[in-house]
């Protein structure tokens, strides 16, 4: 006596892998995104994509196959997250309150800043980048650059003074 495989297409077998494998795959897809509504929603879909290829699914393969097709909807879906996370980000970064006057200010600005800072003598220079830029202390300045403490000083202070006289108060 041959027996007939089962078909997942048979109400009562599709019926029988749902019941059996429904509330683990939902616990799969939860432990993984933390979100019980949405492995709800994955595990529904797995098995909608199950029905609808359920002639090419074997019986004894069905769960492999769910397990599978609800792991992949799961990783497409952070995908897609990301994408419309980075998306914001940069739609996010693209506004500002700042009006164009105000930017453009800022841009002049930034240009006479440079501009004064490597107009500064080569000493002076190398003490205000160091301490501004680099975030280093006098006492490091001192020993990267091979003077004392007071000549940092001395060079921090007269670095300021020639920025201030070329573009104002900073």
């Amino acid at each position: 006596m041959n027996k007939k495989p089962r078909s997942v297409c048979e109400e009562k077998a599709y019926e029988s892998i749902f019941n059996e494998h429904s509330e683990t795959l939902r616990n799969f897809i939860y432990y993984k995104c933390g979100d019980i509504e949405q492995a709800e929603d994955i595990v529904q879909e797995s098995f909608v994509k199950l029905w609808r290829n359920c002639a090419k699914v074997i019986f004894e393969k069905a769960k492999s196959y769910l397990y599978t097709v609800a792991k992949n909807i799961f990783l497409n879906e952070v995908a897609h997250k990301k994408v419309v996370l980075q998306h914001q980000v940069h739609l996010a970064s693209d506004r500002t309150n700042e009006t164009p006057e105000f930017l453009f200010e800022e841009r002049e600005f930034m240009v006479k800043l440079e501009k004064a800072i490597a107009d500064l003598p080569e000493k002076q220079r190398e003490v205000f980048l160091l301490s501004r830029i680099d975030k280093k202390k006098y006492s490091e300045i001192s020993d990267i650059v091979g003077i004392s403490v007071k000549a940092v000083e001395k060079r921090m202070s007269q670095a300021l003074v020639t920025l201030r006289a070329r573009i104002g108060d900073i």
